[in-house]
């Protein structure tokens, strides 16, 4: 059970985290989509904790990196009301918990699929590292694009 709402919590945060994204871009704050992604975000997050834990992870580690970005991201977003600097605070930290979402799904991917598994069957093989790679110079574009359209003067925060 806590499997299905683990993957089901990712899976939401991951859309909806997309939707905001598009948001960003057209700078369009709209609040439930960004209140959905940080929230099934962070859950998606706490519940990897709830899993037996024998040593230290490439999971435990992203689940450490992901809760103070998200942390940074809710405060910009519902404490500074994404004022001043905060702004481009918020949106840095919600592409890079985004990032990191998508990164889980592209290492679960070479996991759980077949076909990709047989590329890259212990994910240091160079189709694992160019969909990695790839997927990091997206971010990369739409963290830019979304901090430079995602502007003070268009945004109105309730």
């Amino acid at each position: 059970m806590l499997l299905f709402v683990h993957v089901a919590l990712s899976l939401v945060g991951l859309a909806t985290g997309f939707v905001v994204i598009w948001g960003m871009l057209n700078a369009r704050p709209w609040d439930r989509w960004t209140a959905v992604f940080l929230a099934t975000t962070l859950l998606t997050s706490l519940t990897g904790f709830l899993f037996p834990i024998h040593g230290f992870t490439p999971a435990i580690g992203l689940g450490l990196i992901s809760l103070p970005v998200l942390g940074l991201a809710i405060y910009a977003r519902y404490g500074r009301h994404l004022a001043g600097p905060w702004r481009r605070v918020y949106v840095i930290a919600a592409v890079v918990a985004q990032y990191l979402n998508f990164f889980v799904l592209i290492a679960q991917s070479f996991t759980k699929i077949p076909a990709l598994h047989d590329l890259a069957p212990t994910q240091s093989e160079p189709p694992f590292a160019i969909a990695q790679f790839a997927a990091l110079v997206a971010f990369i574009v739409l963290g830019i694009l979304a901090t430079i359209r995602f502007r003070p003067s268009t945004v109105s925060v309730a």
